[in-house]
């Protein structure tokens, strides 16, 4: 399994969201599969029929969510595709009320609970499931160092807490999983801080792995060169007074990225076992050992990602909330898809705020760049003049 996810991961970033959905769809079919079983539903009428189709609704979604906003050159040249993703949510919508409409046609005298049981447990399974998942492929975006790092430090942080708990463990953690122990949860904690840490460090060093995942539509493939930002810029950093001492470093070369690692590992050790106990919980409660039986020794595929969904959700919020800023690439490709008038319009305002400033270079670089149609005679020969003429 190890190899064929480092083959998955030389193949590139589309061959990962194919993973990333496949898992999907398998965790949501062993979670509905033990709605069946508990519940005895599988005689109700079209009910596994409109479990798949709400999760075709949904996936149909959110994918096209992700298609409208990283695609947009790509679908600006297919009149077909500009039709769906203009009308995208209310297709959505559509999507779902049919099905909506047809689990109301389905209720069926004496089983009005047990339908409205499963309702729910299908709307849950999509939320843990298919959300998570998305937000998994948002991360991927931002680059694929976004996604092995936070994905490993949960997986580091489940062995070595294994490790240390089998030889050193004596103090139970937590009633739901009674083979946790306190010295392996704090044994996993340091261990994956470390590791996130240097792993992080080897990483940052490679464009394929930090650079932002792009569609470049001319050559239909996915790119990930760029120059890489600020967060993956050898630095120099002093060291605290305290370390000082101890290491005899007064100053330490690393890349910011690093920094940000620490909170990611620190959140997989600490809080993303979370998930885990709950996975737990669920299972006792519904007197179950694993999701499934589909990887020998391990259970489900559920058994092996209740830690990694709650981890995905927490690394989407940390990027939205303390990495990502404007990002003009993304602001071009929207301003593209404009009719030429309404981007001469936003030209225009562009440029009258510049001159305010006195930015007269930039607007005339602008220009060129955005090769506006319509643009007056002087203002296409800015570019062509040196700026100090200006």
């Amino acid at each position: 399994m190890i190899s064929v996810f480092f083959l998955i991961i030389y193949l590139g970033s589309f061959m990962l969201m194919l993973l990333v959905l496949s898992i999907q769809v398998k965790c949501y079919h062993e979670i509905i599969t033990i709605g069946y079983r508990v519940y005895h539903s599988y005689d109700l009428p079209w009910f596994r029929s409109l479990s798949w189709y709400f999760l075709l609704c949904v996936n149909y979604f959110f994918y096209g969510e992700t298609v409208a906003d990283y695609f947009a050159t790509f679908v600006q040249r297919r009149e077909q595709l500009q039709f769906l993703i203009r009308y995208h949510r209310f297709i959505s919508f559509a999507l779902y009320l049919t099905g909506f409409c047809m689990f109301v046609l389905s209720l069926v005298k004496k089983h009005y609970r047990l339908q409205f049981y499963m309702f729910a447990w299908t709307h849950v399974t999509l939320l843990i499931t298919v959300t998570q998942s998305h937000l998994v492929i948002q991360n991927l975006f931002e680059g694929m160092i976004w996604f092995l790092v936070p994905i490993s430090s949960v997986i580091c942080n489940d062995i070595t807490a294994y490790i240390f708990g089998f030889f050193f463990g004596r103090t139970p953690l937590i009633k739901l999983s009674p083979k946790k122990t306190w010295e392996g949860f704090i044994g996993g904690f340091f261990s994956t801080v470390v590791f996130g840490f240097i792993f992080s460090y080897f990483l940052a060093q490679h464009q394929y792995f930090v650079c932002p995942v792009e569609y470049n539509s001319e050559t239909n493939r996915f790119m990930t060169e760029c120059e890489p930002s600020e967060l993956f810029q050898m630095k120099k950093y002093s060291v605290p007074p305290l370390l000082q001492a101890v290491l005899g470093w007064e100053t330490v070369n690393m890349y910011p990225f690093q920094m940000h690692s620490i909170a990611l590992s620190t959140f997989a050790s600490l809080i993303g076992p979370f998930g885990g106990f709950f996975a737990s919980g669920f299972k006792r409660a519904f007197k179950i050992k694993d999701f499934a039986d589909t990887i020998p020794g391990h259970g489900g595929i559920m058994d092996r990602f209740d830690c990694q969904y709650l981890m995905a959700t927490f690394v989407h919020v940390y990027i939205t909330s303390f990495i990502r800023g404007p990002n003009p690439s993304k602001l071009l490709k929207q301003l593209l898809i404009l009719q030429p008038e309404q981007q001469l319009s936003v030209y225009k305002t562009l440029k009258s705020h510049l001159v305010e400033k006195g930015g007269w270079g930039t607007v005339c670089n602008a220009v060129w760049l955005l090769q506006l149609p319509g643009a007056d005679r002087m203002e296409k020969r800015c570019f062509h003049y040196p700026l100090r003429l200006l």
